[in-house]
């Protein structure tokens, strides 16, 4: 059975409700999850698209292009009808001779273009369906970035074009020039912000969004612990976050325990649970989720089609105020799919 999809927003693009994330693919870099083998990307990837996942988002900023390129070749090896989306973003540009240096945010319309043409050949395509700005520019006026953006839509080497980390001043700024395709967005159980002002915005708009880390960059797999945090090295961002660190880490921790008799319910995984909360919310259409290696992308997969229950979300708003982790409104009614 082929997974349901959404229309991602007014872009023409059908996605389906999960799509492969290609940060942790990318190794080492300033936000890096520490090395990563790239046969088990490559496998990983595969599995996804072998179970119905038609869309990966990756980002040049991931190990410096080289998310892009493992993402390029994974693509070049399946037929071409089994193909997915390719989304990528650009803005942050990182030094090449010191790839662990923080790397600074420009969207400049020049580097708009040169990021493109090299996310381009990357990828070994000729047009990317969506094309994201990663972070805001604060020394660019975004009225600027997104006019160069309307252009590379307009020459045909990008098919829609969007946004991640903006908010709504933002977001108002860049419609008032062309209309924007798509958020992407932080949200999960743990990180609830975007749902108070970002995705109804977008809901009345009619731009899509993709939520990203909806298990919170692991902690609400069901798999993760104390010792899983002690343990990560030294090149895992994950080991300076504050959600990965006490106080913060035991009521993460609390939370992710409180999936498990939904997951029971269900017959699948806490994971799946969490992923398929962040879906349930008015105006989200898909969610990013990362794997490393096939089994973790069957670890999450039953998000694809999982509809919790009007007491499902109940329960688990219930925990959320009982565990008192992370931040953000906490209610939310199941949607139409």
């Amino acid at each position: 059975m082929p997974l349901p999809t959404r229309p991602l927003g007014r872009t023409g693009l059908e996605i389906t409700k999960v799509g492969f994330g290609a940060w942790a693919i990318g190794g080492p870099w300033a936000f890096g999850w520490g090395t990563q083998d790239d046969a088990d990307s490559i496998a990983a990837i595969h599995r996804a698209v072998e179970h119905g996942v038609n869309w990966v988002d990756t980002a040049a900023a991931y190990g410096l292009g080289h998310s892009e390129e493992v993402v390029g070749r994974a693509r070049r090896a399946l037929p071409e009808a089994d193909r997915p989306h390719l989304f990528t973003k650009c803005g942050l540009v990182g030094d090449e001779r010191d790839p662990h240096a923080d790397p600074r945010r420009t969207l400049t319309p020049d580097s708009i273009r040169r990021e493109c043409e090299a996310s381009l050949r990357r990828l070994g395509v000729e047009r990317i369906d969506l094309y994201q700005f990663h972070w805001p520019d604060p020394d660019t006026p975004v009225e600027d970035s997104w006019d160069a953006m309307v252009g590379l839509i307009d020459e045909g080497k990008v098919r829609a074009g969007g946004v991640s980390n903006f908010d709504v001043g933002l977001l108002e700024r860049c419609e008032a020039r062309g209309q924007v395709g798509s958020l992407q967005p932080p949200f999960s159980m743990i990180n609830r912000d975007a749902g108070a002002d970002v995705i109804p915005w977008c809901a009345e708009h009619g731009t899509g969004v993709i939520a990203y880390s909806p298990m919170q960059s692991g902690l609400l797999t069901g798999r993760f612990s104390r010792e899983r945090a002690k343990s990560l090295p030294d090149d895992d961002w994950r080991k300076r976050s504050d959600e990965f660190t006490e106080p913060r880490l035991s009521r993460n921790l609390e939370l992710q325990d409180a999936l498990r008799p939904v997951a029971e319910r269900h017959r699948t995984t806490p994971g799946a649970v969490a992923v398929a909360w962040a879906l349930a919310w008015p105006g989200v259409t898909g969610a990013i989720v990362g794997a490393r290696s096939p089994e973790q992308v069957d670890g999450w997969i039953d998000a694809a089609s999982l509809e919790l229950t009007e007491d499902d979300l109940a329960e688990l708003r219930a925990a959320i105020a009982r565990t008192g982790a992370g931040h953000g409104p906490v209610a939310h009614e199941l949607r139409a799919t």
